[in-house]
C-alpha cells in the first residue's frame, strides 16, 4: 500500500469516526474557533480559496497540507470533489501529517 493509499483510509476513518468537516466555509469557522487540527486543501483549489484557507492557518498556527486533488480529497471521505477538509482530531491529525510528508 503506497503513502497515498494510507493518507486517505486514515481520513476515511477519520470521517467515520465524525472527526473531519469539509468545505470552505465550515473549516474556516472551524480554524476560527481552533477546532481544526489539520486543514488538508488541494492543490487544484482556486487561488482565492487556497489563500484564505492558507492565512487563516497561518494566523490560528494550523498545520496544512496540500494534497493532489479535489478528487482523491473527496473520494477519500466518501463524497464528491472537496477542495478543502479540516481534520478535528489531534491524534488523527498528527498521524496524517506523518503520512503526507
Amino acid at each position: 500500500m503506497n503513502s497515498n493509499n494510507q493518507w486517505m483510509s486514515l481520513l476515511g476513518l477519520a470521517n467515520r469516526a465524525r472527526k473531519i468537516i469539509s468545505g470552505e466555509e465550515l473549516v474556516v469557522k472551524e480554524i476560527r474557533t481552533n477546532k481544526a487540527k489539520l486543514v488538508l486543501l488541494s492543490a487544484d483549489a482556486s487561488a482565492n480559496t487556497a489563500k484564505k484557507v492558507t492565512d487563516k492557518c497561518k494566523s490560528f498556527s494550523i498545520p496544512y497540507k496540500i494534497v493532489e486533488n479535489r478528487f482523491l480529497l473527496g473520494q477519500s471521505i466518501g463524497k464528491e470533489a472537496r477542495v478543502v477538509v479540516a481534520v478535528l482530531d489531534a491524534g488523527f491529525a498528527k498521524k496524517l501529517i506523518t503520512l503526507l510528508d
